[in-house]
């Protein structure tokens, strides 16, 4: 069930009366009606993948109970171990089998031996990736001695399916999220109220920017042989405003639809493409998942203490990991090399943590200086991001050798008419909306929650609500799938 489809258009209203007129004096009562409509919610993709979301609940909460009450180190050990194999060996089956099992033949081929093993159709489950690494960070925190385990199995079901977050995140820690769930909810018109807006500004994102963005950028990718390379520079721009604005924009509805329901999650993009340096950049992109590979991969390993050869290991370890992470696939493992390879230079210069503020802090421009470390940054995120979208090694390396050829500075082939130049016009000029929209409320979680602070008139604030809906019904591009629901 998508948040821009009619399905949910229904889905949602529904739940939000129960849940607020109905329920609304019981907890226990109002944690069933989350679970079940979490399980509405994802078996409306397939229902068969149900008893995998909750056997992996089982499996947590019981060993998140015996870690309660085992003092053996060793015992311990085990129990963490069976919660990491069993959340991640789903993870590896499912994702990863047949990864694994072509590039194994690959490998022997290369000698002369021919190998025989099946792949498997093999469905992945929505949003696998996510609810894993959620779980996961539950008994690890309770390994570690951070939280206590939970002894209301109803509630951390709720805290591990979820359906705002349930399938591309925000990956919330059970010490922000679940607790939430064992607090009575009572209902705030003016968080609501804020959650609305968000939820309209990730529409915004979602059906304007990133589906017209998609249109053209999958034209491109799809085409990249036969195009020069003006048009594939093109093709990687329009991406890079795709991916960003699918999937910022499906955490910022999911953001919003947990305020309806009176939950907080996490904030997870900051204007990433604002960025000084790919540092600051990874500290705003997908923040959720980039603070857990942080906590749970980079520190245990050593993160950036010791020599400089244990520092370079540590940075290309989580970037690699990350990579692979998002698709069993060679573009994303290089994706993530290349990311580290961007990195490297501020970890052995100790700069780092130069760019941690808010960018032109007190300015209504950025300086000279920043404007040229934003670009330099987008460039190179841009760059990036064309492993990321391309279908295989190969192809990458095709469309970046399209790109340095002679063809960089001619006229854009892939424009056939008047039609195509017009799309191309207006969604440039959506996208300099947005960063403009961006720039001027970057200081927010939100651009819309500047309506909170500044508490503008009635008149401007139903002209914005209504710029962004017309804009919504007029340049709504082609009805995409979320990107993230990939991973």
């Amino acid at each position: 069930m998508l948040f821009n489809s009619l399905d949910f258009a229904v889905f949602i209203p529904i739940v939000f009366l129960l849940y607020w007129f109905v329920t609304q004096k019981n907890l226990r009562l109002q944690n069933t009606l989350i679970v079940v409509s979490s399980y509405v919610f994802y078996g409306w993709w397939d229902w068969r993948f149900l008893s995998l979301i909750f056997f992996s609940t089982l499996v947590d909460f019981s060993l998140g109970k015996l870690l309660k009450v085992e003092e053996s180190l060793f015992k311990r050990k085990v129990l963490l171990g069976s919660s990491i194999i069993v959340n991640l060996g789903f993870l590896g089956f499912f994702k990863y089998y047949n990864f694994f099992v072509s590039n194994f033949i690959d490998a022997f081929s290369l000698f002369g031996m021919q190998i025989n093993a099946n792949s498997l159709n093999i469905i992945l489950p929505v949003g696998i990736s996510f609810y894993t690494f959620q779980t996961l960070s539950y008994t690890i925190d309770i390994y570690k001695k951070k939280l206590k385990p939970t002894e209301d199995f109803l509630a951390f079901s709720a805290f591990v399916c979820f359906f705002p977050q349930l399938v591309a995140g925000p990956i919330e820690r059970a010490t922000n999220l679940l607790p939430q769930f064992y607090k009575k909810r009572i209902f705030e018109y003016d968080k609501a109220v804020d959650g609305l807006r968000q939820i309209v500004w990730g529409l915004f994102k979602k059906v304007v920017i990133a589906d017209n963005c998609a249109e053209i950028a999958n034209h491109i990718f799809n085409n990249s042989a036969d195009l020069n390379g003006s048009s594939l520079v093109l093709g990687a721009f329009f991406f890079t405003f795709q991916i960003y604005g699918d999937f910022s924009g499906y955490s910022d509805m999911a953001i919003g639809i947990a305020r309806l329901f009176g939950f907080n999650l996490k904030q997870n993009f900051a204007t990433p493409y604002f960025s000084r340096d790919i540092a600051e950049f990874w500290r705003r992109w997908h923040i959720s998942l980039s603070t857990w590979f942080r906590d749970y991969l980079y520190i245990p390993i050593g993160g950036s203490r010791g020599g400089v050869l244990v520092k370079v290991r540590n940075t290309f370890v989580i970037f690699i990991v990350s990579g692979f992470w998002h698709g069993a696939n060679w573009t994303f493992i290089v994706w993530g090399f290349l990311n580290a390879l961007y990195f490297l230079p501020l970890l052995l210069t100790n700069t780092n943590r130069n760019s941690t503020g808010i960018i032109a802090e007190g300015s209504l421009l950025p300086s000279i200086r920043e404007l040229c470390a934003m670009l330099s940054t987008f460039s190179l995120t841009v760059f990036a991001w064309i492993f990321f979208r391309a279908e295989n090694i190969h192809h990458a390396f095709s469309y970046i050798g399209g790109i340095f050829s002679d063809s960089l500075f001619m006229k854009l082939d892939f424009i056939n008419g008047g039609k195509q130049k017009l799309e191309v016009l207006i969604v440039s000029l959506l996208i300099v909306l947005l960063i403009v929209v961006e720039w001027f409320t970057r200081r927010y979680s939100h651009p819309l929650e500047f309506i909170t602070s500044h508490k503008p008139n009635r008149f401007i604030r139903y002209v914005i609500y209504l710029s962004l809906v017309l804009m919504i019904i007029f340049f709504h591009g082609s009805h995409e799938k979320f990107i993230y629901f990939n991973f």
